[in-house]
């Protein structure tokens, strides 16, 4: 019996990094040929090539054991399997987690509570009839505590009892008064006051509402539950602020209580950060 010599280390190293990177080209190729059929990331992308990789040589070598690993044929079946891995994975995904949301009418109708909030504006102080900028630090704050608790929606153009007042009088503080130009600045507001990375965690999207009159056109803004905390910054000269959700409450935390908070909520050592990660995704899909 002739005993094979030991592979020597680093050829396995090698080995692992190739199988890798070829996983990783046939996830580009199957995510780029399915590009608005799949949405998946890149690292579940790449096990899932790698399992794909793997069944499409045991074929190959299966069906046609004479083949070699370079032939186009082995090539062509692994990357097959690759792509179709990766449909079947996006489509059972995609059935599975589809999200219910609700309708914009059915919040309003349900409404205020620990996740939802609703603002007659958002810009304009409705006493004065003109802009104030204590009007746009309210809703900075109200997506602030929502990012830094489990989430939850705010409701711009209706009132306290869920009456639909539209955003005519905010619109009318824009150089163009529609919804396009009102989300332009309203991101751009949460971008300077919350920063870029936690705006990125809020939706825009907005509905027409029946009113008594007519009907009006209102914004929801969802936020998702930040996996790290999020400080909102008031002016040049003001330090950041840390708000957080409280029952049906928007409320800031002072320097103690705001320690305490991050770390138990966001713990600094690696598990607990991961866990925390992991709590964020979850607590957003359970909300839609």
């Amino acid at each position: 019996m002739v005993v094979p010599e030991s592979v020597p280390v680093w050829a396995v190293g090698i080995s692992l990094v190739l199988a890798v990177l070829v996983a990783w080209s046939f996830s580009e190729i199957a995510r780029w040929l399915l590009r608005g059929r799949a949405s998946l990331g890149t690292a579940v992308s790449i096990v899932i090539s790698v399992l794909g990789t793997a069944a499409g040589l045991l074929l190959t070598g299966w069906l046609l054991p004479a083949l070699p690993l370079w032939n186009p044929l082995t090539i062509a079946l692994a990357l097959g399997l690759s792509i179709a891995g990766i449909a079947g994975y996006a489509a059972i995904a995609a059935h599975f987690q589809r999200p219910q949301r609700e309708t914009l009418a059915e919040l309003v109708r349900a409404g205020e509570s620990s996740r939802v909030e609703f603002k007659s504006t958002a810009r304009v102080n409705l006493h004065t009839g003109k802009r104030d900028d204590r009007m746009e630090q309210v809703v900075a704050k109200t997506v602030c505590a929502f990012l830094n608790a489990d989430g939850g929606t705010l409701v711009i153009g209706v009132d306290d009892v869920g009456r639909p007042l539209g955003l005519d009088p905010d619109f009318a503080t824009l150089k163009a008064p529609d919804a396009d130009r009102f989300e332009l600045w309203l991101r751009d507001h949460l971008t300077t006051t919350l920063g870029q990375n936690a705006a990125a965690l809020v939706e825009v999207d907005f509905a027409v509402l029946r009113t008594d009159d007519g009907e009006a056109l209102a914004c929801r803004v969802t936020s998702r539950p930040s996996p790290r905390p999020v400080y909102l910054r008031p002016g040049r000269n003001a330090g950041p602020e840390l708000w957080v959700r409280t029952g049906n409450s928007t409320r800031q935390l002072g320097v103690d209580e705001a320690t305490e908070y991050v770390m138990h909520r966001w713990p600094l050592n690696l598990g607990s950060t991961i866990a925390a990660q992991f709590r964020a995704a979850v607590r957003f899909s359970e909300e839609h």
